[in-house]
């Protein structure tokens, strides 16, 4: 049986190139399919790592109680003074708690692309903000002076919105800020912002409270006794989190909703792909009929036919699932976006095209291809011979 199948199945793979017209259907259907399903899903990917990659277990993010991003946030400032000094946050060398309470607003800059305005993040940070995110570190440039109107900008931003050059001047909220520095954060969420000093933020937009307050912990065991020396506190009433677990929350209805499209767009094209391939592979049968019926007249067994029809439809399949896959990563894989996060303003990212997400579009390529395939198969193996020896 085994030698009948290898017999039968290379002849079906030797006669392909008499077949290319109608085998490169199932080809081009199925790479569609797959470009689009896994440039749709590397969108969701580069947005949840960039979020994701906001975050260390041993960092902190205090809010407001009820509140679901910062932009909701409301944090007096002695509120701020009881979170700083509480148990389990990271002292430095001078004993002074390492947390950053921050301002956060949206400011509208023009994209460089089309000139349209974008919201975009500008974060008034404490006086040890860098000790909480080391990540954080100036590539141009200076750092930005308190009680000054200047600011540093994130790459991320810096390559999306105009007039983010070191040196350059911004107006906002009826004042000019300078751009004194440029900083790379490792991609993460950050990099889209623009950072100053929280003070300054606060008083050229007339507030005297902060959104949130960030604190590095001694590890990232002592989340627990943070927590709960805040929540049971009888002055606060906020909401704390691991920073991990705030940004996965700031990401998942975005990542839902890419998610969605992706498999659903990705779906309907399937459907499609898959009656191209059904509709081939019955050509492919039909024009083989007398092939198959003298080599079951002459000794060959049904099972080598459906084998060799199954095993043609799947090389078809993976040949277009990698060409989709090597589409989606020639075109998309590490461009730069940017779309509308939690907070109303935007977020930059790039696509990421991982292994991962090639092996889903080749597996997609695969079930396509079995289930057009299958019908075809078992219709060969049960047209009689006779019958189909008289038709030729």
């Amino acid at each position: 049986m085994l030698k009948q199948i290898l017999a039968v199945t290379a002849m079906s793979l030797r006669g392909l190139p008499s077949r290319v017209g109608t085998s490169s259907v199932i080809v081009i259907g199925i790479a569609g399919v797959v470009a689009v399903l896994v440039s749709v899903l590397a969108m969701a990917l580069g947005f949840r790592q960039t979020v994701a990659g906001s975050g260390r277990p041993d960092r902190a993010i205090v809010l407001r109680g009820g509140s679901n991003a910062e932009l909701s946030s409301a944090l007096t400032r002695d509120s701020v003074l009881t979170i700083m000094d509480s148990a389990g946050v990271r002292r430095n060398a001078d004993g002074k708690p390492i947390a950053s309470a921050e301002a956060v607003v949206i400011v509208n800059l023009p994209k460089i692309s089309d000139g349209s305005d974008s919201n975009v993040t500008l974060r008034g940070v404490g006086p040890r903000a860098f000790e909480v995110r080391p990540e954080i570190r100036l590539v141009e440039g200076r750092m930005f002076e308190p009680a000054v109107r200047e600011v540093i900008v994130g790459r991320a931003a810096q390559q999306q919105f105009q007039g983010l050059q070191v040196g350059s001047t911004i107006a906002f909220r009826d004042s000019d800020w300078t751009v004194v520095g440029a900083y790379e954060s490792n991609g993460d969420s950050h990099e889209s912002e623009l950072m100053a000093d929280s003070e300054t933020v606060l008083s050229a937009y007339r507030r005297n409270g902060f959104q949130s307050v960030t604190a590095l912990l001694d590890s990232a065991d002592a989340f627990p006794a943070f927590k709960d020396a805040l929540t049971t506190d009888p002055t606060l009433t906020v909401d704390v989190k691991r920073e991990p677990e705030y940004y996965a929350e700031q990401s998942r209805q975005l990542t839902t909703v890419l998610n969605f499209l992706a498999y659903f767009v990705g779906g309907i094209m399937a459907v499609g792909a898959m009656f191209g391939a059904l509709n081939t592979m019955y050509s492919a049968v039909s024009s083989r009929s007398t092939e198959i019926a003298t080599l079951r007249a002459i000794g060959f067994s049904s099972t080598p036919v459906v084998v060799s029809v199954m095993v043609e439809a799947l090389v078809l399949a993976l040949i277009g699932g990698c060409a989709g896959a090597l589409i989606a990563w020639l075109f998309f894989n590490g461009n730069v976006v940017n779309t509308l996060g939690q907070n109303f303003s935007q977020i930059v990212f790039r696509l990421t095209v991982d292994p991962a997400l090639i092996g889903l579009g080749i597996v997609w390529a695969l079930l396509i291809g079995l289930c057009g395939g299958l019908l075809p198969a078992l219709r060969a193996a049960r047209v009689p011979i006779v019958e189909a020896l008289r038709a030729r």
